[in-house]
């Protein structure tokens, strides 16, 4: 009889090898064969999409400069964080950043936020062991390309309504204002898209978590900033160029193990950058061997730029959840923000009145 306990021990020894032999994290694979890239990941870092001056036409960090960078911010926020005295004056008229003074925007310098509510990460990107001075990496300045002179003379037209808001109705000598009608506020404004955008998307200040599910034949990635969620169709085609998206129509298909996808069809304006329907992003998905994801973006519209542009960060593995961005619950706050503007007519047409 045919003793089968020495072969079954001598595979079992094998086998058990192999597996101590293997990468201690391995990447999980869907049933097409695919890396599995379903889950919720953390997409905040300090490296900012432009490279600053001060590093010129550097590409890495040091690791001594990239923990600077992180200690400073990190200071900065505990300072922002502490108890504020009960006995302080008020803040001067129209009010200052109280986070960050350059942060004009709707807020008209009066603040918004603190640092309790931000999460921008707590360090630089590290991508093959480099800490980058960018995400951008293409131009390889790491700053964005030259305009095209026909986006020149679309943004000259628009510099006026993105004028801050100084308390004033300083746009009623202008046949058309800012606040005229509600559909020429800023999308990001009237919660129609987020202003970190989705196609690409880019890390902020806040709400930075990214959702994925994946199928054979989808992938839906949630952006929590607006809870925007894209389906991308794998293996499939773009509709007619008149049939046009928010978020672009996305379409996906493997290159060994890297999923890729590209946008298009997009309504104009829809690119936080100023991309037109001419528009065209593809974007590049890896999954890295700790479970991290490499997203890669390239965004090329030649009535924009003068040439494509390139950048790259990571993507976080966590086991956080992505809940719900409800923007202004239920965008009660455009009636209000129509309703200031009406009122600083009144006041200024009032004041004219009794100058004349």
């Amino acid at each position: 009889m045919h003793d089968s306990r020495g072969h079954r021990n001598r595979s079992l020894t094998i086998v058990l090898a192999l597996v101590l032999a293997a990468p201690a994290v391995l990447v999980s694979q869907s049933g097409s064969g695919r890396p599995d890239l379903s889950g919720t990941y953390d997409a905040s870092t300090l490296t900012p999409l432009v490279r600053p001056a001060e590093f010129g036409d550097r590409f890495e960090l040091t690791e001594a400069e990239a923990a600077e960078i992180a200690r400073r911010k990190a200071e900065l926020y505990a300072a922002d964080q502490a108890p504020s005295d009960p006995n302080r004056e008020a803040p001067p008229k129209g009010g200052v950043g109280v986070f960050d003074p350059s942060l004009d925007g709707a807020g008209g310098g009066s603040g918004g936020y603190n640092g309790f509510y931000m999460d921008p990460g707590q360090n630089v990107t590290k991508i093959d062991g480099k800490f980058r001075t960018s995400i951008l990496v293409e131009p390889a300045n790491g700053r964005m390309p030259s305009l095209t002179e026909q986006a020149k003379a679309r943004r000259s037209e628009q510099a006026v309504f993105a004028k801050p808001n100084t308390g004033t109705a300083w746009w009623l000598d202008l046949d058309i204002g800012p606040y005229d009608d509600i559909e020429l506020r800023p999308n990001a404004e009237r919660c129609l898209l987020g202003f970190s955008g989705a196609t690409p998307t880019f890390p902020s200040l806040y709400n930075n978590f990214k959702r994925i599910v994946q199928t054979d034949t989808h992938v839906m990635i949630l952006i929590e900033m607006n809870h925007d969620a894209r389906i991308v169709r794998l293996q499939s085609e773009h509709p007619p160029e008149d049939i046009t998206t928010w978020l672009g129509d996305s379409i996906g298909w493997w290159e060994d193990d890297t999923l890729v996808i590209k946008s298009k069809n997009f309504r104009p304006g829809t690119q936080g950058r100023g991309g037109t329907e001419t528009l065209t992003v593809t974007e590049r998905l890896s999954k890295q061997p700790d479970g991290d994801l490499l997203y890669r973006f390239t965004v090329e519209d030649p009535s924009v730029w003068t040439e494509p542009w390139t950048g790259e960060y990571l993507w976080r593995t966590t086991d956080e959840k992505v809940y719900e961005y409800a923007c202004h619950e239920g965008n009660y706050a455009m009636g209000n923000i129509m309703r200031g503007a009406r009122l600083l007519e009144r006041e200024a047409q009032a004041a004219n009145s009794a100058q004349d």
